[in-house]
């Protein structure tokens, strides 16, 4: 502190007794889109906490101009030269932000409130306070009140102080953060996120360089979390859960047999077909739809930024689908097991013929519960899926035409009788019955956003509210930073 107070003092000594000749002035507009991208944002739940190193009457003014400030929200302003000043200023705010938020705010995940009723909080802060405030047992009081605001804005901030405030976010709660800065200044918050995206413009390729996604401009941010966000997080969590029930249910039948049979260390399964399971009968369908299935069209997300809140409800894969998926798969594997053994007791098949009945019901099962959950087809997805399917045939009929192999000419006798392919549809009518009920059921007295809006690309006019928009729920939850 000595030594800005004595630049300040040296600064005054020399800019005095001057004549202004001229005066230059450099304009910094903000890039296309920016307002919008910044409204969406806030649409869909996520707070935005912007650091600049302006001037607090630039800071406010670009706020305005960006839409992230607004007429009817409460500034709530930081600037102090002191510790102890920064301490009164602190408590004095959080007393007012709570005044404007107790009737109408709601509770994130830590337990504090957030101001997102009828009369929203800014936080304005500048780089001085941030000095005391950082690194001290201020910072608690600070993030207790940035939880208490809608917007938070803060100015004449250094480098090192994005970081530490970055820093303060990720300490104190689990949501995840994503950081965006296009300067060489934005480097080190860039690093300290969860995420970072760096800006390619005319302030170098450092933050880009720093940076886990890089883009042009700041309006590309929309359609990277709202779209490709979106699709990924959809197919991601679909995929986990479906390729613990793909393994698990071929695993449970082998399980199952090992029980009946009192351990006798033999498998009913040809060894070539459980390695080619994994590898050609099931993988293709999973790559395929992992990689180019899409809940939702691009134009729909973005013009509804709400559906991002699927991502922050955990819709797509928590605790109870993933516990509901496995006793649905325990449900499916004792089904693939037991009509068989039942439909040939007392019967003289040998173990080898029902292992192939065994592993088709298996194959065919997985596919079509993967086929019932596709939601945009194409002949790429047609083609993996009921391709999986003859190509399983096909290799079964392979494996068993190989006399070295144990189960020789199995499939051939078996599927002889009307009584394979009466246990082959059974298998698959009883296994897919139970999940196919539950999930019109869930469809039609529980839809959520996503379900919602898949109606209304499908039926628009039957399902536009009164104000011509698709209603969707609150993104409260679990705001995001």
């Amino acid at each position: 502190m000595g030594r800005a107070r004595l630049l300040r003092k040296i600064a005054s000594n020399i800019e005095s007794n001057l004549c202004i000749l001229g005066a230059s002035g450099i304009e910094d507009k903000l890039q296309q889109g920016v307002p919008e991208a910044i409204e969406s944002l806030r649409t869909a739940g996520i707070k935005v906490w912007v650091l600049t190193g302006d001037k607090q009457e630039t800071a406010i003014s670009i706020g305005y101009s960006s839409k992230l400030l607004t007429s009817k929200m409460t500034q709530v302003i930081v600037n102090s030269n002191s510790k102890e000043s920064c301490r009164k200023s602190l408590e004095d705010a959080i007393i007012m932000s709570k005044k404007l938020t107790t009737m109408s705010g709601t509770t994130n995940e830590t337990g504090r409130t957030l101001g997102s009723g009828s009369t929203p909080v800014a936080l304005i802060i500048d780089g001085t306070s941030l000095v005391y405030i950082l690194d001290s047992e201020l910072e608690e009081r600070l993030f207790e009140l940035a939880c208490n605001c809608s917007v938070v804005l803060c100015c004449r901030v250094a480098p090192l102080q994005k970081a530490g405030i970055v820093s303060l976010v990720k300490k104190r709660t689990s949501d995840m953060t994503l950081a965006i800065g296009d300067g060489a200044n934005d480097v080190s918050m860039i690093q300290m996120a969860d995420v970072g995206v760096g800006i390619s413009g005319q302030e170098g390729r450092q933050a880009v360089m720093a940076s886990d996604f890089a883009m042009g401009q700041f309006r590309f941010l929309v359609p990277l979390l709202f779209v490709h966000g979106h699709w990924n997080y959809q197919r991601m969590g679909y995929m986990i859960l479906y390729n613990f029930y793909r393994n698990a249910v071929f695993v449970l039948v082998l399980f199952w047999y090992v029980l009946f049979t009192c351990f006798t260390l033999t498998t009913a399964i040809n060894e070539w077909s459980s390695v080619l399971y994994s590898v050609i009968y099931t993988s293709v369908p999973t790559i395929v739809v992992g990689i180019l299935d899409k809940d939702l069209s691009r134009l729909t997300l973005l013009k509804h930024p709400q559906l991002y809140g699927a991502g922050h409800r955990d819709e797509c894969y928590n605790k109870t689908l993933f516990w509901i998926t496995m006793l649905d798969t325990l449900y499916q594997s004792v089904v693939v097991f037991f009509i068989p053994l039942l439909a040939y007791w007392g019967s003289t098949i040998d173990a080898s013929s029902i292992g192939d009945l065994w592993t088709l019901a298996v194959v065919i099962l997985v596919n079509l519960q993967l086929a019932m959950d596709v939601i945009q087809w194409n002949w790429i997805t047609h083609a993996a899926i009921w391709g999986s399917i003859i190509a399983t045939f096909i290799c079964v009929i392979i494996i068993d035409a190989i006399p070295s192999l144990v189960g020789y000419w199995a499939i051939f006798e078996i599927a002889k009788t009307r009584l394979f392919w009466c246990c082959l549809l059974a298998i698959i009518v009883t296994a897919l019955i139970p999940r196919f009920v539950v999930k019109v059921l869930y469809q039609f007295y529980a839809p959520c956003d996503v379900q919602i809006a898949r109606e209304a690309e499908k039926f628009w006019a039957q399902n536009q509210s009164a104000a011509g928009e698709v209603e969707m729920s609150p993104i409260l939850d679990h705001p995001r930073r």
